[in-house]
């Protein structure tokens, strides 16, 4: 097994050169987000998709050549959430797609498997390694057989529908968090204001701009949240700085680097937020107590573990029936593996990710 070039500390340094490139960082951002990864491993995974990328070919070795998708590239068991569609309905999936690229499908499951598994050591999930892969598959599997189908948490889907409106999604929780939120000092970015303002319900709405401190893979970039009052209640929306995959990144790409954001979002088996949109430079959507991704905290204690990774495993195959003309591929390459394929490659994973951990705990890089 050969490693990475290049260890945690200088990958990192890297990285934030190149993305200096496409956008301006948040000096006090990143700073903070280098402390959070120092923290806790599972941090540690979510803040470094483009370590993951680096790593994940040579530990994986032939698990990683494997039919190409339209893949989620930074997936994990907290890159979900919930929105409403064009026709108010409430729907569960998942709830970013920066890293969005061209990627091996087992990508995404060998990274959310990871996931599950490093939340486990944890202690956030109570399940047993084995059968939390063996669940993300299933869930995979039934779905690209099936032609997917979104989550829609109105007349079904009722056990998710509890664990995805549970009480720290409170909408008193929700805005007294916005309300805590630092008011933007200097320029606002023009081409950030006309983004904020085209996603606005009505012309001329008077709105203060905060800047948003979230997320760890993007933190970093800039966030702005436009909040204003409208017919008796208010509104927020934000505006994300967006900058290409750090796929690119990793494999030294010479040329046009695309934002597949659009492409995904707009394929997949999915019922679409319409507030959801790429502007320019930026990433812009509707934030409210129901539009928002949801964290392993925000979970009920009483929850169905194996049924919430069936479901992620489908949501996984949603995504990537994107790329229909590859879905046959996808199947055979499957069917090919190893039954116990992704647990092995989920465990060579999360014991390469929290090597990087203490690499990066131990060198005082944070």
């Amino acid at each position: 097994m050969f490693g990475p070039p290049v260890n945690i500390v200088k990958s990192t340094r890297n990285f934030e050169t190149w993305l200096g490139s496409h956008t301006s960082p948040v000096g006090r951002d990143l700073r903070l987000k280098h402390r959070h990864m120092a923290e806790a491993v599972f941090s540690f995974l979510r803040a470094t998709f483009y370590r993951w990328m680096q790593v994940w070919p040579e530990v994986c070795g032939d698990v990683a050549k494997a039919p190409q998708v339209l893949a989620v590239g930074d997936l994990h068991i907290e890159n979900f959430g919930t929105w409403r569609d064009a026709e108010g309905r409430l729907i569960w999936g998942v709830n970013d797609f920066d890293e969005a690229a061209m990627l091996p499908y087992t990508n995404d499951l060998v990274r959310l498997a990871a996931s599950a598994l490093l939340a486990i050591e944890d202690g956030h999930l109570a399940l047993k390694a084995k059968d939390a892969c063996m669940a993300i598959l299933d869930g995979y599997r039934e779905s690209l057989g099936g032609g997917g189908r979104p989550f829609v948490l109105e007349e079904e889907n009722k056990w998710l529908r509890q664990i995805a409106t549970g009480e720290l999604r409170d909408p008193v929780r929700f805005w007294k968090k916005i309300d805590s939120l630092t008011p933007m000092r200097g320029e606002i970015p023009a081409s950030a204001r006309d983004a904020l303002e085209h996603l606005l319900p009505e012309r001329g709405l008077d709105y203060r701009v905060c800047r948003r401190v979230a997320g760890l893979g993007s933190l970093g970039r800039m966030r702005l949240v436009a909040i204003a009052e409208c017919h008796g209640g208010r509104i927020a929306r934000e505006a994300k700085a967006i900058v290409p995959s750090s796929v690119y990144w990793a494999r030294g790409t010479q040329g046009p680097e695309e934002i597949l954001y659009p492409a995904i979002i707009s394929r997949a088996i999915r019922a679409p937020d319409p507030y959801v949109q790429v502007r320019g430079r930026w990433i812009v959507r509707r934030l409210s107590p129901h539009c928002c991704r949801i964290e392993l905290s925000d979970l009920p204690t009483d929850r169905d573990e194996l049924r919430l990774l069936f479901a992620m495993g489908w949501e996984t195959a949603n995504i990537h029936l994107a790329s229909k003309g590859e879905a046959r591929d996808v199947r055979k390459h499957l069917n090919k593996l190893k039954r116990n394929w992704l647990a092995g490659a989920a465990k060579d994973m999360a014991k390469a990710v929290r090597d990087d951990w203490d690499t990066w705990r131990k060198s005082g890089a944070s």
